[in-house]
């Protein structure tokens, strides 16, 4: 008689939350743009967009070329979870880490700012062995990354208002 162990996997989350001075329909449109997320990628990282369809609504999809040569990786997500305003989810439906779902949150702050809010829930591969070689590693790596797309998204968007 054949057995098989569940294994939970032990899940992290990251969040990253920043206040806008930009009106949240603003700032939800302003991610909805064609070249709106290679504007979201930090300049010299080993990132190239290789396809993006369907916008961020349900069921479009995103891959990705990460890492340099030869340790190269494809990186597909699927989008779901689409409220108009409100938020957007990407889903790991190929890529590096053992389990990935990022939801962008979007929460109004009266009618000219809003709150954006990255949360991440990851598992990395590996199981204890790569949460030991990798955790910290991946940490002060989204740290970055998202402290970089807010930045990018605050400019983008605080700077619309004063030029109107």
């Amino acid at each position: 008689m054949r057995h098989v162990k569940l294994v939970r996997m032990q899940t992290r989350q990251f969040v990253r939350r920043s206040r806008m001075a930009a009106p949240v329909e603003r700032v939800f449109h302003w991610h909805e743009l064609p070249g709106a997320l290679e504007k979201l990628m930090p300049p010299g990282e080993p990132v190239r967009l290789l396809s993006h369809t369907g916008g961020i609504r349900d069921g479009a999809r995103v891959e990705l070329a990460i890492g340099p040569w030869p340790f190269r990786l494809r990186w597909s997500a699927e989008h779901s979870g689409y409220v108009k305003n409100r938020q957007f989810r990407d889903m790991q439906m190929r890529g590096p880490f053992a389990r990935w779902e990022h939801t962008h949150i979007f929460e109004p702050d009266g009618p000219d700012a809003c709150y954006l809010e990255d949360r991440v829930e990851y598992a990395l591969p590996l199981g204890f062995l790569g949460r030991w070689l990798l955790g910290g590693f991946v940490e002060r790596k989204l740290e970055r990354l998202f402290a970089y797309r807010h930045r990018v998204t605050r400019e983008q968007n605080e700077g619309a208002i004063a030029s109107q």
